[in-house]
């Protein structure tokens, strides 16, 4: 029976991750975060164990919990490109200096450590397929302020292999793009307060038009949570220690779509629901620089498809779920909310 650490357990993954280890297996959670809007059918659930505090400052008790669990998963990070633009410093104090001291602390008590890191890292990399071994990390110029995450998240990628090769238990996951239910809040009108899918969703529901950054020719590999999700408990299984010390992709290469792309198909299925046919009619397509919609210190991607063959080959997974189905599972997970999200216009 393993005791699993999640840190950020009411985030995006950690919630769906809670979710489907307690359906699954016999493991134990161990989560904190500083919220519960998530997982409130969860807190109940005998085998979650749930601390509401801040890796900032709740310190001793993260270190009495990465010394109890077997597997340590750190998933409290900043990862929205307009706080990368606007608040550069804040990206670095959470995403790399708060998370270090856990790092240290599964290399002190000899812990598998499963850490998030990121598409981003591979930058504007010009290969077709980013390759976790092989691929060039090319970042911008220091002035765009866009590549502080990518920079924060590859040093401590780079931190985390020095430690491995001092013995540390660790894998690195990559997640392009994951999608689904839970992503970010849809009740949050600001442009670029959240990622893309729920910007665009709530935009439909709100009947607003939606933004299209740079003309939206930039694409992107779309992830169903679900299939994310299915790689990340290989990992933390970690049979026959076949995940120790790997960097693993976990995206969807065949759901590689442009932004422009991405807002066309979801106008298309919000049609066929009446809560959401409404909204979308009155909703337009405008296009806006990037200066304009995240500030100067932004820079672009226009293209990210992972290579996942390591992925695959080593914990026998691969991504099932379709675009189409992945927007409609998002779609029904949020019908009962359109009411509330309509009034965020008044």
């Amino acid at each position: 029976m393993k005791k699993v650490l999640i840190l950020g357990v009411n985030g995006f993954i950690g919630h769906h991750l809670s979710k489907r280890i307690l359906e699954t297996t016999d493991w134990e959670v161990y989560g904190m975060d500083m919220n519960t809007d998530r997982i409130p059918d969860l807190l109940a659930h005998p085998r979650m164990h749930f601390f509401e505090g801040d890796i900032t400052i709740n310190k001793e008790w993260v270190d009495y919990h990465v010394k109890k669990c077997d597997v340590i998963l750190p998933l409290v990070a900043i990862a929205t490109p307009s706080t990368y633009v606007k608040a550069p410093l804040r990206v670095f104090e959470l995403d790399f200096e708060a998370n270090l001291p856990i790092v240290r602390a599964a290399a002190r008590y000899g812990k598998h450590l499963v850490f998030p890191s990121t598409s981003e890292v591979y930058g504007m990399c010009h290969d077709e397929e980013f390759d976790p071994e092989n691929s060039e990390l090319i970042c911008g110029p220091i002035n765009k302020p866009r590549w502080i995450y990518s920079n924060a998240k590859q040093l401590m990628d780079r931190v985390i292999w020095g430690y491995g090769m001092e013995g540390l238990n660790f894998t690195l996951f990559r997640p392009f793009n994951w999608i689904g239910a839970g992503l970010d809040s849809i009740h949050t009108p600001k442009e670029g307060s959240s990622r893309v899918v729920t910007q665009f969703f709530g935009h439909i529901v709100r009947g607003e038009n939606i933004s299209l950054v740079d003309g939206g020719h930039q694409k992107r590999a779309f992830t169903d949570i679900d299939d994310g999700i299915d790689a990340l408990m290989k990992i933390i299984e970690n049979k026959n220690g076949a995940a120790t010390g790997k960097i693993y992709n976990i995206g969807n290469p065949v759901n590689n779509y442009s932004i422009r792309e991405l807002a066309r198909m979801m106008l298309e299925l919000a049609d066929k629901y009446p809560e959401y046919a409404a909204g979308a009619s009155q909703v337009g397509i405008v296009e806006t620089t990037s200066g304009a919609y995240y500030g100067a210190g932004y820079q672009d991607v226009q293209n990210r498809v992972p290579k996942i063959t390591n992925t695959f080959e080593e914990l026998d997974w691969q991504p099932t779920t379709s675009m189409a189905d992945a927007l409609k599972k998002i779609f029904d997970a949020y019908r009962g909310q359109v009411a509330d999200a309509r009034a965020l216009m008044n």
